[in-house]
């Protein structure tokens, strides 16, 4: 298909749904590689939610690197597919694993991170290191 404007708009579904795909694999794969607290079921957001004040840094490493290379993998299929305006694609991608990290955290109830922490050290960065490795 040649359209560019088709294609970016398959870019931007394809590239949600593969960073999505590596960041679901990570986050499941973490509590085997670093065990939760006592008593916090893994997939469980409840759980998750009530006992988060147990949760120390080493448990935020697993989440905050399924984010950063899920968006990472999102953006390069992104530049991939696109036919044009590929920085532009990759940043959607970056804004749309920005929005559903916000939205875990706010379920989530966590409060202690800085948003533009995550901003500067995963979202938009590895967005951008995606287009490059894409283009």
């Amino acid at each position: 298909m040649k359209n560019p404007i088709v294609r970016g708009i398959l870019a931007v579904i394809g590239g949600w749904v593969a960073g999505s795909v590596v960041n679901m694999a990570i986050i499941m794969l973490s509590s085997s590689i670093i065990s939760l607290p006592e008593g916090v079921v893994a997939g469980d957001m409840e759980s998750m939610k009530a006992n988060i004040h147990l949760f120390e840094g080493k448990h935020y490493i697993m989440p905050f690197l399924a984010h950063a290379l899920g968006t990472l993998v999102g953006a390069w299929v992104a530049v991939k597919i696109g036919l044009s305006h590929q920085l532009v694609l990759a940043m959607i991608i970056g804004v749309l694993f920005l929005i559903g990290g916000i939205m875990a955290s706010q379920m989530l109830g966590i409060t202690g991170t800085p948003m533009w922490v995550d901003v500067l050290l995963a979202y938009i960065p590895f967005a951008y290191f995606g287009y490059q490795i894409g283009k």
